[in-house]
């Protein structure tokens, strides 16, 4: 039996054209696909001051943009997962779905369930759902807006940044607040120390979401970094700020491979 389909050319071109929602750039998996579901929101102007759960800020400045994505609570780990990567791409609805499209998403946000509502009506982001919020232009790559609550699937994958990690370092007196940004490879971190030319390795604790802390006396000294990724790997960067640094300033340190 012979199945003939005719798209209409709207349609065709639409296919065509949203093959721009696919990255040129290999991105290598680092876990299989998985069933979950995805909504949007009517994104907000993203140089807002407080960017998200996970601290950010300026996304457009930490260099993630429009493409973020919240998470619902067992995806996002407490804030564990931030600045993770995620490949997602609609599937099971011809009526709404863009065929052979994917879109790369960072983890910036978290969405808060609502037990005031079923974990299949309102209450979307109600444990155990794996659930996405995007904003609708990041949405809009792989799906047609009127879908709504659209069956996914989804994947981690490795991170692709330009440039290095960034640290900004912010507190007064002895509290030192570090936000770690445009990390590459798994993209979350779980470990910092920090080093002074005075001081030995500190360990540093997890404030919220990527910002890291530490109650110590680093004015006067240069500063070095070391990170470790929840894939295990390490990186460290020395001297990344100068002796004469100040609070709020930004600085650029290695980057994991990608």
């Amino acid at each position: 039996m012979r199945f003939h389909f005719r798209f209409p050319i709207s349609l065709l071109l639409l296919i065509l054209l949203s093959g721009s929602a696919r990255p040129a750039r290999s991105y290598t998996a680092l876990t299989e696909w998985k069933p979950g579901r995805a909504t949007y929101y009517a994104a907000a102007d993203p140089r807002d001051t407080v960017g998200g759960a996970c601290g950010y800020g300026d996304l457009v400045k930490a260099g993630y943009g429009m493409a973020t994505v919240g998470l619902s609570s067992v995806l996002f780990d407490r804030g564990q997962i931030c600045g993770a990567c995620f490949e997602i791409r609609c599937v099971e609805d011809l009526r709404w779905c863009i065929p052979g499209t994917s879109i790369i998403v960072t983890a910036t946000n978290f969405c808060a369930p609502n037990y005031g509502l079923p974990g299949d009506g309102g209450g979307h982001c109600n444990p155990p759902n794996r659930h996405f919020v995007m904003p609708i232009a990041a949405f809009e790559k792989i799906a047609i807006w009127k879908a709504g609550n659209m069956p996914v699937q989804y994947r981690r994958i490795k991170c692709i940044k330009e440039g290095g990690i960034r640290f900004t370092v912010d507190g007064m007196s002895y509290f030192y607040s570090v936000l770690i940004t445009n990390v590459a490879g798994a993209g979350d971190v779980v470990a910092v120390k920090i080093k002074g030319s005075r001081t030995g390795w500190l360990s540093m604790g997890r404030n919220w979401g990527q910002n890291w802390h530490i109650n110590a006396d680093l004015k006067n000294q240069p500063l070095s970094f070391e990170v470790i990724a929840s894939d295990g790997a390490m990186v460290t960067s020395y001297n990344v700020a100068p002796k004469d640094w100040n609070f709020g300033q930004t600085f650029t340190g290695k980057q994991f491979q990608s």
